[in-house]
């Protein structure tokens, strides 16, 4: 089992920025990928950006890339998103998950998951 709690969330002006982090907690954390989801109201959740584990490579949705890095520190079992130049349409709840497969944009390859954050951004 790994538990993962996100927090970092809040209500931004468009333009700014914010850093979303994911404590985890429970078997290595070095064993999954991880990834950032996001639900924007009325909306399925969707794929935002994950990092694999071993070399770390990273994988954005084509909406964030350019704006969004994903990052992960083992040693602090933690992962996380900074968001750059944010706009109302990246509004929604932030959700960390964990994954051992190798597709990363899959929601339904994620075992583990947050109960996530909320992202507000004001025009």
């Amino acid at each position: 089992q790994v538990q993962l709690v996100e927090s970092g969330g809040g209500l931004v002006q468009a333009g700014s920025s914010l850093r979303l982090s994911c404590a985890a907690s429970g078997r290595p954390f070095s064993w999954y990928a991880l990834a950032w989801f996001r639900q924007r109201p009325g909306q399925e959740r969707e794929f935002v950006a994950a990092v694999s584990r071993g070399i770390e490579a990273t994988y954005y949705a084509s909406s964030v890339e350019g704006r969004f890095t994903i990052s992960r520190d083992n040693a602090k079992n933690s992962v996380y998103l900074q968001m750059e130049r944010l706009n109302p349409a990246d509004t929604a709840v932030y959700y960390c998950a964990a994954t051992t497969t190798s597709n990363y944009y899959s929601r339904e390859q994620y075992s583990y998951w947050g109960q996530g954050t909320q992202v507000t951004v004001a025009s």
